[in-house]
């Protein structure tokens, strides 16, 4: 919680330090879930559980063609978020998003071994762009799944 409040600020102070240099502020979001697919089915069920910890790259190019990477890490509900608080002339373009990793010792197998996802991003100042939920696998599926 802690970590949130002090994120706002920094977003917030650095979107006041863009106002007041005159350059219309952007504002984007990339957010989305990864999920521990127990049976492997492909599908969430109830047997399924948010994966804490699991690692994602973000990659942006912006609209005057710089490239921005970031890595971000799931939370105890297995949500990951990356926001950005740019000039309006360099908000994102087009991104691509991808898991890199889980670290739960039993699902660590991705479902999907092409699952990125590339996207336009259109959205104008202060919305958010949803990403579809990435799935691992456990190595051993439980005898409840047969």
């Amino acid at each position: 919680m802690e970590k949130e409040m002090q994120k706002n600020m920094v977003m917030g102070l650095l979107l006041f330090l863009i106002m007041l240099s005159g350059v219309r502020a952007w504002t984007g979001e990339i957010h989305g879930r990864v999920v521990c697919d127990v049976c492997g089915d492909s599908s969430i069920g109830p047997e399924d559980h948010a994966l804490e910890g699991a690692e994602v790259a973000v990659l942006c190019i912006t609209k005057s063609g710089e490239v921005l990477n970031y890595q971000t890490f799931t939370n105890s509900k297995g949500m990951y978020t990356v926001a950005e608080t740019m000039p309006e002339s360099d908000r994102w373009d087009a991104c691509v998003v991808r898991p890199i990793g889980s670290f739960h010792e039993h699902c660590t197998q991705l479902a999907d071994s092409n699952s990125r996802v590339k996207f336009s991003y259109t959205h104008p100042s202060g919305y958010s762009h949803a990403i579809r939920t990435f799935l691992y696998q456990s190595a051993n599926v439980p005898m409840y799944c047969i």
